[in-house]
């Protein structure tokens, strides 16, 4: 806005000190389309009643200026790219969100080269091949062979993440194995993604009546919610409205952290069905949650003429038969439950609305019902960490996807920790909790040793109150010890996992979870989130025995979720659950045998190239030009010293996807260590000519002593016109080699000339015909 504002007053002129930079500023302006071009001399003369664009010019300067009086602007490409500077980022991919980085890779790590297989990680190590200099990223295969894999190639390796700690076997270097496996595995992810689209393009065929728009009623109900919605909330409103106001059936899954406001979002999109007429059921996994759900409704929806009811194994056959009968009459408008809804004697009046909360907790019966559903009726499903299928689905576009990750205002991250069990360190959290008002669950998940336990508390701290739940219990029981706990008139309760899906009580600010290396992770973060609900800190203490050592997968969970202590970190939490647990109890041993065998992210990049093809889009394979250009380009020790920094910018570099993104990273890396040296303007130079070189599908570009050879891909983009008017150009200049290849002659011995040269030879083969290839000329 800044720049167009100045824009209007003046001319503005940018000067970059790299003749590879102004290409790429002007790429980058002209991605986004602002009108831009490079200042020549006369370039003035031309006056025109329009606004002027941003000129771009190759020098030298060291502080831009403002000359009013000349109505001009003077940048530097610093300045344009300074810290305050706001850019747009680059369009990931859905999966690029969950791909594990390179920059936390360790020699000795387990990497995946795409073509050649499972190899090791030697570390980074500069060459001198032809007397030019160069990184390589040097790979450990099976039998000691080793792989230098030049920097322009570095998007083809990727860390490897297996499943259930799992160590791989190493590939052989030029053995088949490798096509063999990812042959296997593409093969079986095809028939897999197949059953997955076809439920999902069969939703997409049945249609339904549209929603209408936000009434005013609506707008009440909106006003009526106490708290301020966070950005995030408001986003996922914003997709569900949109979702239901169109004629297709929604599927959406809202990811969101425990107590991040998920529930209001499912009260809103309930609401919509309602005033539409039509009936939602809300599903949860426990008793316990319905009930808690039923209050939270019933309580939203008091104001309004909706009627919410809850159908629970507490109630006596008589009182679910009543409200049976009210829900088949559409008398009931909001009804929750446990699976007890989704069998076969429930009838509806008109469903319109399901609302699944945390759908891993049902088993595979209930989940083939709900298959069932997703094709009739819209489904909302939330969950705070999604399971590995869900996830897969949700970053193969198959289904939408809201995340939901601002806390709420005053909400405070959970200090956790790792600890051995230790009387004196559990007595004093209890204490210390207790002394400020609160509450306090102790996690035990051995029902056999639970009265035990619960007498050892007591001990350590006489005067607490303590009550005890599990899921061995009569039902009545089991409900008087929670709302005992939920009024407050228990200060520990001593439970099994059965506390871990939902219930909200929250005064309980302290947990400790004994034997926390027997937990799944994301069992361990579900029950991190039943404290800290409050304004209040909160703390969660995982106990480990005092004694033996933790087994790998063990002690990967728990340093997992020490990391992810920050709020909203549900998300990635997940996406290290899949790399450790693998999918297996989602998807099937099958398929969890898959990632250990290629690693999750090129499992996952086959998932989503599967859901794509299934879809009719055309999947190209990604051009990979060889590029021989003679040029010593890296990023020097003394520029980056940092090694695992190194190894992140030439990463971020090799996936880049276009010209602009290459200015972006240019300004970002010159304002973080400042002035480029030499090697490193080549570097940027060379990864410019391999995006020019992939966009246009070519195969390889060699640099000779006087010319350059460049080689065709056979399904290159060169269109037959751009030939012709490359041959126009240079005339006695070019000299076919094959139909797919040719030599052009360059006068030119500095790298700077022949780079500039090459821009313009690969500029000239920009056509506009993207099918036809080179015309045959016959070699001469």
């Amino acid at each position: 806005a800044i720049m167009d504002r100045l824009r209007e007053e003046c001319r503005v002129v940018l000067v970059a000190r790299s003749r590879g930079q102004v290409d790429r500023l002007l790429a980058l302006l002209r991605e986004h389309d602002v009108p831009a071009m490079e200042w020549t001399t006369g370039t003035w003369a031309v006056t025109s009643k329009t606004k002027p664009p941003f000129y771009v010019l190759h020098g030298d300067l060291s502080a831009g200026f403002l000359a009013p009086d000349l109505r001009l602007a003077v940048l530097t490409e610093e300045e344009l790219f300074s810290k305050g500077a706001r850019h747009k980022p680059q369009a990931k991919s859905k999966a690029a969100t969950f791909l594990s980085s390179l920059e936390d890779l360790n020699v000795g790590d387990y990497v995946v080269h795409v073509q050649h297989g499972i190899a090791k990680y030697r570390g980074l190590k500069r060459l001198s091949v032809q007397g030019f200099d160069s990184d390589y990223l040097i790979l450990e295969f099976a039998g000691g062979d080793t792989l230098y894999v030049p920097l322009e190639r570095l998007d083809q390796v990727q860390r490897y993440s297996g499943a259930d700690g799992h160590a791989p076997r190493l590939e052989r270097l030029g053995g088949t194995n490798w096509a063999k496996t990812t042959a296997r595995v593409k093969k079986d992810i095809e028939e897999m993604a197949h059953e997955l689209v076809d439920l999902y393009a069969n939703r997409e065929l049945v249609t339904r009546h549209a929603y209408g728009f936000d009434s005013t009623m609506y707008h009440e109900f909106e006003a009526a919610f106490e708290y301020e919605e966070t950005e995030d909330q408001l986003k996922a409103i914003q997709d569900i409205t949109h979702d239901m106001e169109s004629s297709k059936p929604m599927d959406r899954l809202v990811c969101g952290d425990v107590g991040y406001g998920k529930t209001e979002v499912a009260m809103r999109a309930s609401f919509k069905a309602v005033e539409a007429n039509r009936q939602v059921a809300v599903l949860v996994p426990t008793t316990l949650l319905a009930h808690q759900h039923y209050d939270n409704f019933s309580e939203r929806f008091a104001p309004f003429p909706a009627r919410v009811a809850l159908l629970s194994r507490f109630q006596s056959p008589k009182e679910a038969k009543a409200i049976l009968k009210d829900v088949a009459s559409g008398n009931v408008d909001v009804v929750i439950g446990t699976h007890r809804l989704i069998q076969k004697d429930v009838v509806f009046r008109d469903l319109g609305l399901v609302i699944i909360d945390e759908e891993q907790w049902f088993g595979v019966k209930h989940k083939e019902r709900l298959k069932q559903l997703r094709t009739q009726v819209d489904v909302l499903t939330l969950t705070a960490t999604p399971i590995p299928r869900t996830l897969q689905m949700a970053m193969a576009s198959v289904r939408d996807l809201s995340i939901i990750e601002t806390p709420p205002a005053g909400r405070l991250s959970i200090r956790t920790q790792v600890v051995r069990s230790n009387d004196t360190l559990i007595r004093e959290a209890i204490l210390r909790e207790l002394g400020r008002g609160g509450q306090v669950y102790f996690v035990h998940n051995r029902v056999e040793t639970m009265e035990k336990t619960g007498a050892w508390l007591h001990q350590l701290v006489p005067d607490a109150r303590i009550v005890m739940a599990h899921g061995q219990m009569n039902a009545k029981p089991l409900e008087a010890v929670m709302l005992k706990f939920f009024r407050r008139e228990a200060d520990v309760l001593i439970a099994s996992a059965i506390i871990q899906s939902g219930i909200d009580v929250p005064h309980a600010n302290t947990i400790f979870v004994n034997r926390a290396d027997m937990f799944g992770l994301a069992q361990l973060y579900q029950l991190r989130g039943r404290v800290g609900r409050s304004g209040d800190q909160a703390y969660a203490y995982f106990l480990v025995p005092d004694e033996g050592r933790l087994s790998d997968d063990a002690q990967k969970r728990l340093t997992a979720i020490q990391q992810f202590t920050e709020l909203g970190a549900g998300f990635r939490i997940a996406a290290a659950d899949m790399e450790i647990r693998g999918a297996g109890n989602l998807l099937g041993k099958q398929q969890s045998g898959h990632i250990a065998a290629i690693g999750l992210d090129l499992y996952m990049q086959m998932v989503e190239q599967a859901v794509q093809r299934l879809k009719g889009q055309v999947v190209e394979e990604e051009p990979d030009p060889t590029l021989r250009l003679n040029v010593s380009a890296f990023i020097p020790d003394d520029y980056v010293a940092d090694p695992h920094q190194r190894l992140s910018w030439y990463k971020r570099l090799s996936s880049c996807t276009q010209v602009g993104d290459l200015a972006l990273l240019h300004g970002e890396i010159q304002d973080r260590y400042g002035l480029a040296p030499d090697s490193v303007e080549r570097l940027f130079e060379v990864m410019q000519v391999r995006l020019q070189a992939k966009a246009l599908r070519l195969s390889t570009i060699e640099l000779k002593v006087h010319s350059v050879v460049i080689t065709l891909d056979a399904k290159s983009r060169v269109s037959s016109q751009a030939i012709h008017r490359m041959m126009d150009r240079y005339k006695k200049r070019v000299c076919f080699l094959s139909p797919l290849s040719f030599e052009l002659q360059i006068p030119h011995q500095d790298w700077p000339s022949i780079f500039q040269e090459l821009t313009v030879i690969l500029q000239s083969l920009e056509g506009c015909d993207t099918n036809s290839t080179m015309p045959s000329y016959s070699s001469r």
